[in-house]
């Protein structure tokens, strides 16, 4: 399976992680992730997110939310093989924060939209392709996309300069055969794109999902040490690192990471899969519910949760992934 379609791993750790514990890493850790992925084979490490602090006015976080570019050199003094990623926002990225690739540490920009925002989408990749940079487009609620509003997005994907196109299964719903659907229809509308999967656990199907994708053909499959990620997290990189029999992955770094750095912080916040997400998945909703149940009083009251989440006066949500 992996000499015939060069898998590519990209570990979300400290983007999609940081949305646990509001970004709150040392500069120890992320160094010794970078040292540790690298070691393990891993092709591309996400280092945060390249918004903008003047676009998110109070949004205190830690600095891989919002990298500075001198930062990052500061950071990771040495470059390795593992290539460095960042992922933006629409309406929460400044444009002229982004220099060129040639002046920066990062390797591959991550363009993150709703099916309503792809043309911004699209306008963002345009300008950081020319930059130099490898892009991507991360679709996200796919599970909520309809079906003509999907297909005349990827048509215009399709024309666009951008490398990689992302399956997105932002609320942990999607199951075999909705993988199976999603990438033969973005295989079929985009022959000439490379394409990814980014999975969440709620239902516990973030890692059989991610290895379908990747015996289908997808090459860039995220994942996450420990799963670490928002609410169910993600597919865990050492399960990816472990079943992808490749001469270049070790699972031995991976291990170590996680022994001395993400099983600490596990003991402090809350990841993974929890009853409230995993009904939320179920339900295709937003964890956000899930979320404020498990930072309540009433946290291990599932059977109330449950019934509020489906009796009929509840009303639809305004969907927002991040």
């Amino acid at each position: 399976m992996t000499k015939e379609y060069n898998h590519k791993i990209v570990d979300c750790t400290i983007r999609d992680g940081g949305l646990v514990n509001n970004w709150d890493f040392s500069v120890k850790m992320v160094q010794d992730m970078y040292a540790g992925l690298s070691e393990a084979g891993v092709e591309y490490m996400e280092i945060g997110y390249k918004n903008s602090a003047k676009l998110l006015k109070g949004a205190e976080a830690g600095p891989w939310r919002f990298l500075n570019e001198d930062f990052l050199k500061e950071v990771i003094k040495t470059k390795t093989d593992t290539k460095l990623s960042a992922l933006v926002d629409i309406g929460r990225v400044d444009e002229n924060d982004i220099l060129p690739r040639e002046q920066s540490h990062l390797d591959l920009i991550r363009v993150a939209t709703y099916i309503k925002d792809v043309d911004k989408a699209l306008e963002l990749v345009e300008k950081f392709n020319g930059y130099g940079y490898e892009t991507s487009i991360n679709i996200m609620a796919l599970s909520h996309v309809m079906e003509n509003e999907l297909t005349e997005a990827l048509e215009e994907i399709g024309k666009s300069k951008v490398d990689v196109v992302y399956v997105v299964d932002s609320y942990g719903s999607m199951d075999h055969k909705d993988i199976e659907y999603m990438v033969s229809k973005f295989q079929r509308l985009l022959p000439n794109k490379q394409l990814g999967v980014h999975m969440h656990n709620n239902m516990q199907l973030a890692f059989a999902n991610t290895i379908l994708g990747a015996s289908k053909g997808v090459q860039f499959l995220d994942a996450s040490v420990y799963g670490m990620g928002r609410a169910a997290g993600n597919c865990p990189t050492e399960l990816l690192v472990s079943y992808l029999k490749n001469t270049r992955y070790e699972l031995r770094p991976v291990l170590d990471l996680i022994e001395r750095h993400l099983a600490p912080i596990r003991q402090k916040v809350e990841w993974g899969y929890v009853i409230p997400y995993m009904v939320a998945g179920v339900l295709n909703e937003h964890p956000r519910s899930g979320m404020a149940l498990r930072a309540s009083e009433d946290k291990d009251k599932y059977v109330d949760f449950y019934d509020k989440l489906t009796s009929p006066e509840v009303m639809p949500t305004n969907h927002h992934a991040d």
